[in-house]
């Protein structure tokens, strides 16, 4: 272990050159990055970045031929309700792609809050860092909102499962964009990572942030969607890949009792409102899962529902 804090004294040190230059040997003559770059070159060690939450233009530019908007959102909430809980903050951050699904240049991140007219629980303070005092007489600047969303090509959250339907109900205007899910819609293991929370991702591509505000889980979710992938390819590229793609839901309707353990096992979800097991699956997997479902689960006394699903109903509450 001496061993090791050696080579780093020595690394912050400064070098040899630093050192015959005149320059300072201490490591106030080195800027972070300076250190960082050095640290990381001691095997055994990884150097974590802030994640630059003021990043981006002003303004963002007009995209020309070949080029789309994202907006990239993220929501605190009262809770898990979209019927009666209530938005109380929003975060956008736009940024253009090119025709190879690249970044090339994002607009800085804005947010608003918003009064429930309502207490909020400990629990949502505590996960969100909002108290009710932040939160009085608040209100969203809605056309900011309309105009920055409903511009944009497309809209991506890390749950759009959860933010859509807030965002739906809460602007309606806004409720035919396309949407794409970082969460659900990409296998993070096979681009090279362990688990779907965003801070363990972004962690896991060598950087950090402050998670409790929702500006700061924008800023954070762009600078993953713009890490590339082992085949060389941005994780946005792989993932407007998988949501521009149509599928259907399948609701297996009226499926008994005993097959709950082989549906869950092949990825159906419970739905706790319609009370009945649903998955997602891609319009090419459509026939062979009819048919999987039809020898193990109904066997003749029943059939499931299909619904298709484009990236414009995909994550609706009601789709």
């Amino acid at each position: 272990m001496a061993g090791i804090f050696d080579q780093i004294s020595h690394l912050l040190a400064g070098s040899p050159a630093d050192r015959a230059g005149g320059r300072s040997s201490g490591s106030d003559a080195l800027s972070g990055e300076d250190l960082a770059l050095r640290l990381s070159s001691i095997p055994g060690y990884r150097v974590l970045r802030e994640v630059d939450t003021n990043a981006g233009v002003e303004q963002l530019r007009a995209a020309v031929a070949g080029e789309r908007i994202a907006a990239v959102v993220d929501t605190e909430t009262t809770g898990l309700d979209p019927t009666n809980d209530r938005i109380i903050e929003i975060a956008i951050q736009r940024m253009i792609f090119d025709g190879g699904k690249r970044i090339v240049e994002i607009e800085r991140a804005r947010s608003w809050l918003e009064d429930p007219q309502r207490p909020l629980s400990a629990d949502i303070s505590q996960l969100t860092g909002l108290v009710d005092r932040d939160l009085c007489g608040q209100r969203f600047d809605d056309e900011a909102i309309l105009e920055m969303v409903g511009t944009s090509d497309i809209v991506i959250a890390h749950n759009a499962a959860f933010d859509r339907p807030f965002l739906d109900r809460r602007f309606p205007s806004l409720s035919d964009l396309p949407w794409a899910c970082s969460l659900s819609q990409l296998n993070w293991r096979d681009l090279g990572y362990d688990g779907r929370a965003l801070g363990h991702l972004v962690l896991q591509s060598g950087w950090f942030f402050d998670g409790h505000r929702a500006g700061n889980d924008t800023s954070a979710l762009i600078t993953l969607l713009g890490t590339m992938a082992p085949d060389g390819r941005s994780v946005l590229a792989h993932l407007l890949d998988r949501c521009e793609r149509d599928s259907h839901r399948i609701d297996a309707i009226g499926a008994p009792f005993e097959a709950k353990d082989g549906l869950k096992s092949r990825g159906y979800r419970w739905d706790a409102v319609r009370r009945h097991w649903w998955r997602e699956v891609e319009a090419s997997e459509l026939s062979h899962e009819e048919d999987w479902l039809e020898t193990e689960v109904y066997r003749g006394r029943g059939r499931p529902r299909s619904i298709p699903i484009t990236p414009r109903t995909r994550f609706k509450r009601d789709g």
